[in-house]
């Protein structure tokens, strides 16, 4: 006799962009989950495969390189039997509407999770400053959702963008996370000095250096991991409901 109880759904998550912010995304789904229990967390598949050309690189290109990765990514996680699709990565969203499109499954997006946790947390906040890839800035993955909220968007300029916040990410993925520290610091510091009232730290990896410091900032990792947190509460009430019907 199988006494194997029927798969509670599971989270897929498209990582790999980079391997430390997913490990980070993981951490914090861990934290996030009310659980006393090994057996009461989420069941959790993870495609983890940094091999994604970098999405900054290509959008700011104008090509399409990452699209069949991540689309691989999306069936391998499909096929694997999961319920939703978690992209902890921020830039990776310019492609989120066709990957959501290209899927039966929900697709949740970090950006809407992060934008929902600002409003609970700052809810007076008008001006907001971003720190992100070039590519997450130019795609406008938060302005205009920022914008329709009545709030401004504050950036760093080409020179700091490039010196310290790009400079800072490439740091993280490298490993070499005293460097990005101190850089992103200084770009978050530079924004707050322009009057941002809170920050969005809208790179993956960007949490992962500025963890512990004393700013009035979103950590859209964090955000989307309470967000995939209440979806796998719903799904799981969901699934016992069914599972009690004669």
């Amino acid at each position: 006799m199988n006494d194997i109880a029927a798969p509670l759904p599971r989270l897929g998550v498209l990582g790999g962009m980079g391997p430390l912010a997913t490990a980070d995304f993981l951490v914090k789904l861990i934290q996030a989950t009310p659980a006393a229990s090994d057996q009461e967390h989420m069941p959790v598949i993870v495609h983890n495969v940094p091999q994604v050309p970098d999405r900054s690189t290509a959008f700011l290109a104008g090509s399409d390189a990452p699209w069949p990765h991540l689309l691989d990514g999306l069936r391998t996680l499909e096929r694997a039997g999961c319920a939703a699709i978690a992209i902890p990565c921020n830039t990776a969203h310019v492609w989120h509407q066709r990957l959501a499109e290209a899927s039966t499954l929900p697709v949740l997006h970090i950006g809407e999770a992060a934008l929902a946790a600002l409003t609970r947390r700052y809810p007076r906040a008008r001006r907001v400053g971003i720190l992100a890839t070039a590519a997450t800035l130019k795609a406008r993955i938060y302005h205009d959702q920022l914008a329709a909220r009545g709030i401004e968007a504050i950036e760093p300029d080409e020179a700091m963008q490039a010196m310290y916040v790009s400079a800072g990410i490439a740091a993280v993925k490298a490993g070499r996370l005293d460097d990005a520290r101190a850089l992103l610091s200084a770009a978050a510091d530079a924004l707050v000095t322009r009057g941002a009232d809170a920050l969005l730290l809208a790179c993956t990896e960007i949490p992962v250096a500025l963890a512990g410091a004393a700013y009035h900032a979103i950590d859209p990792t964090d955000a989307l991991a309470r967000a995939c947190v209440d979806w796998w509460l719903a799904a799981r009430a969901d699934s016992a409901q069914l599972a009690a019907q004669p």
